[in-house]
Formats: C-alpha cells, sequence, structure tokens
C-alpha cells in the first residue's frame, strides 16, 4: 500500500506493476496518436460533405490505403449530426407550438461558400486572418492543424454562448444612451478573430440560420438577437427546457416584434392616450400631486397587450398591484375609470362624500372594471389598493390571486393572472420583493407565474443608481429564482409589446414569474413640484432634450405607411375632445363614487357595521364527537412517532370521555366544526403545521416514507378543504399574502400564526398600512385572523411581548378586534364567531405559551356545546354576592393566573372581597359588559387594572381613560405592573420572577 492510502501505487515502486492505460479504441491511434479524436472529427465533416476539409486531408480519406476504408465498411457517424454543405438551404426550421410566436423568421440565406481550410493554422490574436497556400499534391497530415481549426470552431462556438449570456451588456436598452457599446467577451477580437475573418465559415451549432455560416453572418444574427433593444438576460435559468424553448423563440425571431399595422395602430392611441391624459391633469391642476407616468408612456401598451392577449392564454381575470408612479394614468387608460371621477378628486368637490371612512388619496386607490378585448371576450380587472410604502402590495395582489384561483378552482393558476408594477429603486432596495419572489413557487402560495413590470426611471426620489444598489441591474434580485429578465428600451414600445407576449407566454408554458424592466425616464421630479436638476443636472439635461414618444413613434409610423398626418391628428384631437368634455361636465354635475357602498362580489349579503346581538356558536355533543373520532383517526399503514400515540388516542376519545379540552383540542374541535358546516380553513405561519410549542401536531409525518397526514383535511367526504403551511421564514411577505388572500375569499377562515407575536414587528408596515386601516382608506373589508403568542415567562425581550399597545393605538370604527383568551372554549367560541357571523373585521388573537397545556385553562365538553364566547368574565367566586367585593381587579391574559394563585393564599373571607374580572375582548370595547359588573360591584373601593407588560406598553393606556369613564368618581382606579421601560422584558429569569411577584403584590397592597 502507498502512502497516500488505497490510490493507486507510485510509479518508483519497487512491489508493484504500474497499471497500464488502455489504447484509445480509434482506428486512427496508430497513426496519429493523441489526435486521433481531432481526425475523427475532420472525417465526419468530410463525410457530410467532402468540399468542407482541406485538399490533402480529402485525397487522404479518399485514398485506398486509408485507415478508414481497411477498418470499416461505413463511415463512421460523427459525435453530433453532420452538417449540411455550406452552399446548401438549411433543413426547415420546426414550428414553434406557440400560439404567439408561430411565424419563426426567415434563415439567413448567403452564397456558395468556398471550402473550409480545415488545415489552416490558427490566426494570430489579433485576428488577422492570414492564409498559407495549399500544395496541389497531397501532404502528410498535420495533427497539430486539425487540433487549431477545432479550437478556431471552439472560439466561434464560445463568441456565440457569450452573446447569449452577455449581450445585454450591450443592448440598446437605455433611451437616455446610458448602456455601454463595448463589452469584452463579446469582441471576436477577444476570441483571436478580426475583421478578415467575417467572411469565413463556421460551425454555428444550435444557431438558427444554418449550421454553417460565414463569422459576418452569427454576429449579425447575435447581435440583433441580444444587442437591439431588448436585452434579455435568461442563461442564469438552471432548467435546460426553459432555457432552450427562450433561445429558439428569441433566436428565430431575432427579438422582432411581429405586429400588424392595426396593432401598430393602437399602441399609437395608447400612447397619445397616455400623454394627453398627463398634459391636460397637469394644465388644468397646476401644483397638484399626479405622479407622472411621462417618461415611461410605453408602460401602458404594454398593459393593453397583455390584457388583449389573456383570453388566448385562457387568463379570464388579472389582479394588479402599483405603487403611486403612473397609476392614474392606469386607472384612466387601462382599468377604464372615467375621467370624470378622477377629475372630481383633483377638484377635491365638497358635494362628493366617501362612504368609506376617511378615504385616501388618489394615486393610492384601488379599482375594479371588465375590460372587453378585441375578439369580444371578457377580462376582469382588479387594481388592488396601495398605501405608499411602494412594493408592500405584492404580497397582497399574489395572495388576492391565490385566492381568487382557488374560490375559481383553478389549482394552477391558469386563468387568474396576478401583474405587479414596481419601481427600480424599490425593487432593488425593499426586502419585501425577494421575499414575495421566494413565495412564487412554495406550494400553497404559487399562482402560476406573476408578470413583473419595472418601471425603470433610473432614478429614485433624487437617489441615484449608484447609490441605490450594489448590483448592476435594479432586477438582479430576481435572479434567485431563476427567472427570466428582459430590459427592453421604453422609447420602443413595439419592442417592449413584444416582451410583454413573450413573457406571457413563458408564463403559460412553464408557470413561472417573468420579468420585463421598462428602461425608461422620469420626466418631471419625484412629484410634479420637484425640481430634479437641484440634485441631477446632468440627467435632466438629457431627458429635457427628449422628444415627446408619441411624436417619435408618429413619425415612425408615417414613415412606414401605417397612418397619415391626417390620421395622427385626426386621432390626437378625439383624445383631447374626451378630455374637455370630461372635464366641463364635472363643473355642473359632480361624478358620484366609484363604488356602492353595499358589498358585492364575494362579499354580497356580508355588513360593514358590527351586529349587536351574539351569535350561537355551540356545537351538538354529537357533532364535537363526530370531529374527536376524526382527529384520533389514522389510516391503518401510517407510521406514527410513538411519542404522539397517546396524544392521537386521547383526541380520538376526549369527547367521550369528557376529558378536559386544552386549547390544541379547542382549536382543533373548531377548526372541524367549521370545515363540516363547509367553511374552508387556511393556516400558515413558521412551523403552524406541528406548533411552535409542539402542541397543535395538525399533521403528522410517516415514519418511514415521510408522507404527510392531516386528520382535519378526513373529517368528511362533503367537508370544506383544510390546509395548514409551514411558511418561509418571513412575516411581512407571508402576513400580506395572507391578508390579500382574505380580501378575496371571505367563506374562508384565514389565519396567520407567528412564531412568537414579538415578531409581529417584521411585518408592521402590512398591519399599519393594509389591516387596521383598510376599510375606512379603500372601503375593503377582510376577516383575517393573527395568532400572536404572548406573554412573560421568562424568555426574553424577544419572546414575551405581541406589542398589545400598538394595536390597540390603531383601534378605532370598528377597524379590528383585539382578544386574549383565557381558557379553551373562548378560544373555540371566538373562532366560529368569526365566521358565522356576517360581518368581517381582522381579529388578533394574543395566544398564550404556558397556558397551551395548563390544566387550569382547560374546558368541560359543556363550555363548547352549551355556551358561547364572553367579552368580559366576571369572577364566578364573587358575583354571586358582589356587595360584599373591596376590590376589583381587571386583567386581559394569562395574569389572571397568577392573581388566582394569589388569591387562594388569602385567609379567612378575604378572598370573598376581592374581585378578579378578566376582559377578554379588548376592542370593540365592551363598555356595556363593564358597565353592568361596576353596577354590581357598587361597594368597591379601588379598582386595578392588572398587567404584566411596563406600563408604558401593554393595554394601559388604552383602558385608563375608559375605565374611568365607567366607574363611580369616589373609586380609585390604579394601575398594577411593570415599571415603564424601554425593552419589553427582562432577560434574567430571577429578574422576570420578582418583577412578576411584585406586581401581583402590589393588585393585593393593604388587603387585611
Amino acid at each position: 500500500m502507498n502512502e497516500r492510502g488505497n490510490g493507486p501505487a507510485s510509479l518508483n515502486s519497487d512491489s508493484v506493476e504500474p497499471e497500464e492505460v488502455p489504447e484509445p479504441n480509434s482506428p486512427y491511434y496508430p497513426g496519429f496518436g493523441v489526435n486521433a479524436g481531432a481526425v475523427e472529427e475532420l472525417h465526419g465533416l468530410y463525410a457530410a460533405n467532402p468540399a468542407s476539409v482541406d485538399a490533402g486531408w480529402r485525397a487522404h480519406f479518399e485514398s485506398e490505403n486509408s485507415l478508414l476504408l481497411r477498418s470499416f465498411n461505413s463511415p463512421p457517424a460523427p459525435l453530433s449530426a453532420p452538417s449540411p454543405a455550406p452552399h446548401s438551404a438549411p433543413p426547415p426550421a420546426e414550428p414553434s407550438a406557440s400560439p404567439i410566436f408561430h411565424p419563426p423568421a426567415p434563415p439567413i440565406s448567403h452564397p456558395p461558400a468556398p471550402p473550409i481550410s480545415v488545415a489552416e493554422p490558427s490566426p494570430p490574436l489579433q485576428g488577422s486572418s492570414a492564409r498559407r497556400d495549399l500544395p496541389d499534391a497531397p501532404a502528410p497530415p498535420d495533427p497539430f492543424a486539425a487540433l487549431q481549426q477545432a479550437d478556431r470552431y471552439a472560439r466561434v462556438l464560445r463568441l456565440i454562448h457569450f452573446y447569449r449570456a452577455r449581450g445585454h451588456r450591450i443592448a440598446d436598452s437605455d433611451p437616455l444612451g446610458g448602456r455601454s457599446s463595448y463589452f469584452p467577451e463579446l469582441d471576436p477580437a477577444h476570441y483571436g478573430l478580426g475583421d478578415d475573418d467575417m467572411g469565413a465559415h463556421f460551425i454555428t451549432g444550435d444557431l438558427p440560420g444554418g449550421s454553417i455560416q460565414t463569422l459576418g453572418e452569427i454576429l449579425s444574427r447575435l447581435r440583433a438577437t441580444y444587442c437591439g433593444k431588448i436585452g434579455a438576460e435568461y442563461t442564469h435559468v438552471q432548467d435546460p427546457g426553459r432555457k432552450a424553448w427562450l433561445q429558439d423563440v428569441m433566436e428565430k425571431t431575432q427579438n422582432k416584434a411581429q405586429l400588424g399595422n392595426q396593432e401598430r395602430r393602437l399602441i399609437f392611441e395608447q400612447l397619445v392616450g397616455a400623454d394627453l391624459f398627463e398634459t391636460f391633469v397637469h394644465t388644468k391642476f397646476v401644483g397638484q400631486k399626479r405622479f407622472s407616468l411621462e417618461g415611461a408612456d410605453t408602460a401602458i401598451p404594454m398593459l393593453q397587450a397583455a390584457i388583449e392577449l389573456a383570453p388566448r392564454l385562457g387568463i379570464n381575470e388579472i389582479v394588479l398591484g402599483m405603487s403611486h408612479r403612473g397609476r392614474l394614468n392606469v386607472l384612466a387608460n387601462v382599468l377604464g375609470k372615467a375621467y370624470q371621477a378622477i377629475f372630481g378628486e383633483f377638484q377635491d368637490n365638497p358635494l362628493v362624500i366617501s362612504p368609506f371612512g376617511s378615504g385616501d388619496v388618489k394615486y393610492h386607490k384601488g379599482y375594479s372594471t371588465d375590460r372587453f378585448v378585441e375578439s369580444g371576450e371578457r377580462v376582469h380587472l382588479t387594481l388592488t389598493s396601495n398605501p405608499s410604502h411602494l412594493e408592500a402590495v405584492n404580497p397582497v395582489v399574489v395572495g388576492r390571486a391565490r385566492a381568487k384561483q382557488i374560490r375559481a378552482g383553478d389549482t394552477e393558476g391558469e386563468t387568474i393572472l396576478p401583474i405587479l408594477l414596481h419601481g427600480d429603486a424599490a425593487f432593488a432596495g425593499q426586502g419585501i420583493v425577494a421575499e414575495t419572489l421566494n413565495l412564487s413557487q412554495l406550494p400553497g402560495y404559487s399562482t402560476g407565474g406573476t408578470l413583473h413590470i419595472i418601471i425603470n426611471n433610473q432614478i429614485g426620489f433624487t437617489t441615484t443608481p449608484a447609490e441605490a444598489r450594489s448590483t448592476l441591474y435594479c432586477s438582479d434580485v430576481a435572479k434567485m429564482i431563476q427567472i427570466p429578465i428582459f430590459h427592453v428600451n421604453g422609447d420602443a414600445p413595439e419592442a417592449a409589446v413584444h416582451c410583454i407576449k413573450l413573457a406571457m407566454e413563458y408564463r403559460k408554458r412553464f408557470q413561472d414569474d417573468v420579468v420585463v424592466d421598462l428602461v425608461c425616464y422620469r420626466r418631471h421630479g419625484h412629484n410634479e413640484g420637484d425640481e430634479p436638476a437641484f440634485t441631477q443636472p446632468r440627467l435632466y439635461s438629457k431627458i429635457r432634450s427628449r422628444r415627446l414618444l408619441r411624436e417619435l413613434y408618429a413619425e415612425h409610423l408615417i414613415r412606414e405607411g401605417v397612418l397619415s398626418t391626417e390620421q395622427v391628428t385626426e386621432i390626437e384631437d378625439t383624445r383631447k375632445t374626451a378630455l374637455n368634455e370630461a372635464y366641463d361636465s364635472i363643473q355642473s354635475r359632480p361624478p358620484g363614487p366609484d363604488e356602492p357602498y353595499e358589498p358585492n362580489g364575494p362579499w354580497t349579503g356580508f355588513s360593514r357595521v358590527r351586529p349587536n346581538e351574539d351569535v350561537n356558536t355551540a356545537i351538538s355533543v354529537e357533532r364535537l364527537s363526530q370531529i374527536a373520532e376524526g382527529l384520533g383517526s389514522l389510516p391503518e399503514y401510517f407510521h406514527l412517532h410513538p411519542k404522539l400515540k397517546a396524544l392521537v388516542y386521547r383526541r380520538g376519545r376526549t369527547i367521550e370521555d369528557h376529558a378536559p379540552i386544552d386549547w390544541a383540542m379547542a382549536e382543533a374541535l373548531a377548526f372541524g366544526s367549521l370545515l363540516l358546516e363547509g367553511t374552508a380553513v387556511r393556516l400558515s405561519g413558521q412551523d403552524c403545521s406541528r406548533g411552535t410549542f409542539s402542541h397543535r401536531h395538525a399533521v403528522f409525518v410517516d415514519q418511514e416514507s415521510g408522507e404527510e397526514y392531516a386528520p382535519l383535511d378526513h373529517l368528511s367526504d362533503a367537508q370544506a378543504h383544510f390546509e395548514v403551511l409551514d411558511s418561509l421564514l418571513s412575516e411581512a411577505a407571508v402576513l400580506g399574502f395572507e391578508y390579500g388572500y382574505s380580501l378575496a375569499d371571505p367563506g374562508t377562515l384565514t389565519l396567520w400564526e407567528a412564531q412568537f407575536g414579538d415578531f409581529v414587528n417584521g411585518a408592521q408596515v402590512i398591519i399599519d398600512q393594509f389591516i387596521t386601516s383598510a376599510h375606512v382608506k379603500w372601503g375593503r373589508m377582510s376577516g383575517l385572523v393573527m395568532l400572536l403568542p404572548h406573554g412573560y415567562e421568562g424568555q426574553g425581550p424577544e419572546h414575551s411581548s405581541a406589542r398589545v399597545e400598538r394595536f390597540l393605538q390603531t383601534c378605532a370604527e370598528d377597524c379590528m378586534q383585539v382578544v386574549n383568551c383565557t381558557t379553551a372554549a373562548q378560544y373555540f367560541h371566538v373562532l366560529r364567531r368569526q365566521m358565522r357571523r356576517k360581518y368581517r373585521a381582522p381579529m388578533v388573537i394574543f395566544t398564550p405559551k404556558s397556558l397551551l397545556r395548563a390544566p387550569m385553562a382547560t374546558s368541560r365538553v359543556e363550555d363548547l356545546s352549551e355556551s358561547s364566547f364572553q367579552t368580559v368574565i366576571d369572577d364566578p367566586l364573587t358575583s354571586a354576592d358582589p356587595g360584599r367585593v373591596e376590590r376589583v381587579l381587571l386583567s386581559f391574559g394569562k395574569v389572571f393566573y397568577d392573581l388566582l394563585a394569589e388569591r387562594e393564599l388569602l385567609k379567612g373571607d378575604a378572598s370573598e372581597r376581592i374581585a378578579l374580572v378578566r376582559v377578554e375582548e379588548l376592542y370593540p370595547w365592551p363598555e356595556a359588559r363593564l358597565r353592568e359588573i361596576f353596577s354590581a360591584y357598587s361597594n368597591a373601593q379601588r379598582v386595578f387594572w392588572v398587567q404584566e407588560e411596563p406600563r408604558n406598553m401593554g393595554a394601559w393606556t388604552f383602558v385608563r381613560d375608559r375605565l374611568s369613564d365607567l366607574v363611580a368618581e369616589n373609586i380609585r382606579l390604579e394601575y398594577a405592573g411593570r415599571e415603564a421601560s424601554a425593552s419589553t422584558a427582562t432577560g434574567s429569569m430571577r429578574v422576570h420572577r420578582s418583577e412578576q411577584a411584585m406586581l401581583v403584590a402590589d393588585a393585593f397592597e393593604d388587603l387585611e
């Protein structure tokens, strides 16, 4: 054995003979040695076309004594299909299966070429192509010449590859001329090829136009395909099928739009509409913000093309999301919102009253409509309302689209398309973009692909790309999910429309996202009152010298004979007339609201007003037993983890044995009852199928096969669908997705659970800008439930508080419900209440940790079958004789059990003189019920609000004034809890216990 282990012995070893290397299995090896492979390749060329090889090699292969003729009865097959003769017509291209890109571009034709001299030496690096004279008589073959020629072929194939991979680096995609025109890997000299080689013929591999083309023809096709108005990035896509399809379509068409005159005329009309709308608003409403689309006018034809193409691809609905840039233009020219309605918002006419609360500025609002395309088919369009938090709408749109797809029975996302319009600085700068992209292919979140359009103004508010990102392109983050990216010149509307068609066909075929980066500019500042030249004088010098796109395109169509000058004038005058008439009409007839107050669509029959009456949420024991039996049933073949067998058994017998019902069982019973009543349940979040605290176990995993089984999805053949999803490690995108889902499907109980309630901080934008305020801003209802584990257990500042105070600060106008249940039954009933009422509002449930398995928080079967949710729970010990009560302790959540334990230590009748009242729902504020309780405890002298959170957090600041209005003037309202703190909790268990004991002692102080 040698010193290196089990490898081959050293050649210097005397004890072991070296292994012999077998000779290559080639008839040319005896005569050519290591060059045998190159000679075989030359013979393959000769077999396909004798004229394609050097005369000396041709004579050698024709000789009677040729090694080939002695060794084989027939010529050997080359490694790849033989190339046709250069002067023969190339084989016809296979027709594309694409319904859009069916007409392939004609192959490049060229005259017959002289034979390729395969034995000529490789040219010098500077590109010289001087050739030596060839002898008339056969010369001995030079094996090194064959290798040199093979190297030349390889270098050309490398050049082709790098045009596919790097052609976008010199594409004419920037209307301001900012893109470089040179990149080393795209220079033929980089491969030792020069001007003299342009007429030389080379093997082209799979490049359309013939298997053998001149270098000039190869470069012409590559530059037309990859370096024109479109720069394509697709070679980072790892899937060969996707990459091959893109390459085939782009190279056959050379990335040229195949548009008829009618379609080109429509593009012009759309550009006119886009530009004249902005001009009109600018002149009629001077100084008002509109976040103009000028400079990115091509976005309108792009969206119109997507809508027009949709029915041909089986799409009947499009859900759009975008920030404020160009929103009014899209509303007017894509969704067809009436000019009068938009102008009325600019005038802020006092006669126009919004039916939805406080409303919002005009460039944040959503809209829904039906569009009929040229074929007469209908496409429903929905523009989702969005705040100024730019990309925050992304997950909301895809969640909304997903819910619509599920409601339509479209599990593949074939009929409903999400489209997102982004800003360049925001796409690169905001993390929620990456989070949303990461959702795109995950089970339970995929939508069959989203079409992304980046309105690339090449500037943020005042920030240049060099200051805004560390990447080459603003779109680079999208490469992480291996999707194609097309950079297109914003002043080339036909190329942009071509990109949209290509993107939508790709999405249809591969059910994947696509990005179209519309490289354009912003003609004005961030808003129309800004002066952008303060900070970008050179950039805006270029922009102000740019002519209007509609003028440039009009001249192009006139030159092409598509339109006449008179027709151009007529199109423009027609649009101007429509704008003026709309403006004049609102002076005397102010438009009404865009939408009716009464909900419609899937929300028909729901009320915007919270009902006063209670709803029956009790379930019969028989139904509870049916659910429990289902929870305790697994397939016979299923290999359950041994530690879970007892759990499953207990669940199955809980109702029959009248066993205590813990938190997880109450939740499962609530879910099961809704499922059997036809209400679907969707729960998502990090680790929620098992539960962060290993309590839920909604999904079991076969320990041998890995198969997953959810008992709640197998209760009955007629039940609704149950779905529990372990989400990606995101709060903002996932919560936004679930909120969007809840917007489109009020019939599904949609829940999101934070791993710890504190982590909801990561989704604060979604909470503040959508969940708590959407009803009054945009008239949008949602029944989303947020489960936030909350409670002080000594686990540190990031595992204690779900920030109760932040939710309460935004509570007004019945915007949501804030709940903290202290028993399993309460949790059961509040979940059922959420779906049994014809009313929806987001609900925050601060769920416990230590109470999940605590016996004191369990409930009886009768608590589920005979009761309902109680907003306030009075003290059963003192309510029988309330006159003896001297002190009332109000609490919210698990601190109640600390107070209960302390009261049990009191001696004599002291425990009967202190009432423990639990507020289970803080908002809507249960004023009537609290007033009733306080009136019963009329002899109480002190009322305490007891909480675990610091004084400046939790519910104290919310309840203080409200309780003061309820208690009698002679009663002291006091606080018992932690002192104010900048951090939510201590990291020391010792300190935690001390603080907890102290706040409880404060509540019981001076009690004799």
